[in-house]
């Protein structure tokens, strides 16, 4: 492939998803391909599929790939949504091993700080400056900080408390529907929660995304914040461009 070009594998709960990237653009080049989600989702049964989902697009260069984790210097040090075996695994060293690369052709990040680095690259946050956070509404509340463009991996802010609870428990996409609950009474909940977090951190942009962002008009202009809150640009394609991104120019840009 063109020099242009790059990979990237997004691990969720359910699916693993990866495709080739336009690292130029920001754009899938083709078709990505999503396998479900092994169970139990050991790190040798997913890394089993990362490979299966990179050898189905013959490529033979640097991956990138996301993980529903902390991750730090390509260790996971929890797990959400995945099983609780990749706590201390050596995820880096893991999928060089199992796609045959060496260790610097691999990055491994937060699911959430990859999404934040696409959107900050080729989405709604790009040529933003000062104090930019992207927040995932989805089963939780991901989130990725960025300072000046550079990013601070592996915040957990779908964690503040919230009336005695996890944020993520009163306000995240689930929420509304497990509750049935209005846009209106759902926005509430956010704003009471973008509120908390504007107080501690002053963010210049918020960045909404997860599968909630596609209905962004039915619920960005009814939130209570003195923040501007955009619309994620790449939506479910988000972390296998930023993994992609990661894996050819490193995390930090």
């Amino acid at each position: 492939m063109g020099t242009t070009h790059g990979f990237g594998v997004d691990v969720g709960g359910s699916g693993i998803k990866g495709g080739l990237v336009d690292l130029e653009t920001g754009e899938l080049d083709g078709e990505r391909i999503r396998i479900t989600t092994p169970a139990p989702s050991t790190p040798g049964a997913v890394a089993d599929v990362v490979a299966e989902v990179v050898e189905k697009f013959g490529w033979t260069g640097p991956v990138g790939v996301t993980l529903p984790c902390v991750v730090k210097r390509g260790v996971a040090l929890s797990a959400a949504n995945v099983d609780r075996a990749w706590v201390n695994t050596d995820a880096a060293a893991l999928f060089a091993e199992r796609l045959g690369r060496a260790a610097d052709d691999i990055a491994v990040l937060n699911d959430a700080d990859a999404a934040g680095l696409a959107e900050m690259r080729f989405g709604a946050g790009a040529g933003s400056d000062g104090v930019v956070v992207l927040l995932t509404f989805g089963t939780g509340i991901g989130s990725a900080l960025f300072i000046g463009g550079r990013l601070v991996p592996n915040t957990e802010f779908g964690h503040l408390e919230l009336d005695g609870h996890d944020a993520e428990k009163r306000a995240a996409a689930s929420v509304k529907e497990d509750q049935d609950l209005s846009w209106e009474e759902w926005t509430r909940r956010v704003s009471h929660y973008l509120r908390a977090l504007e107080n501690l951190i002053w963010p210049d942009l918020v960045i909404a995304g997860g599968g909630v962002s596609r209905k962004a008009d039915k619920w960005l202009p009814l939130l209570k914040v003195r923040t501007r809150v955009v619309a994620a640009a790449l939506k479910n394609d988000a972390g296998i461009v930023g993994a992609a991104a990661a894996a050819a120019h490193g995390i930090d840009h």
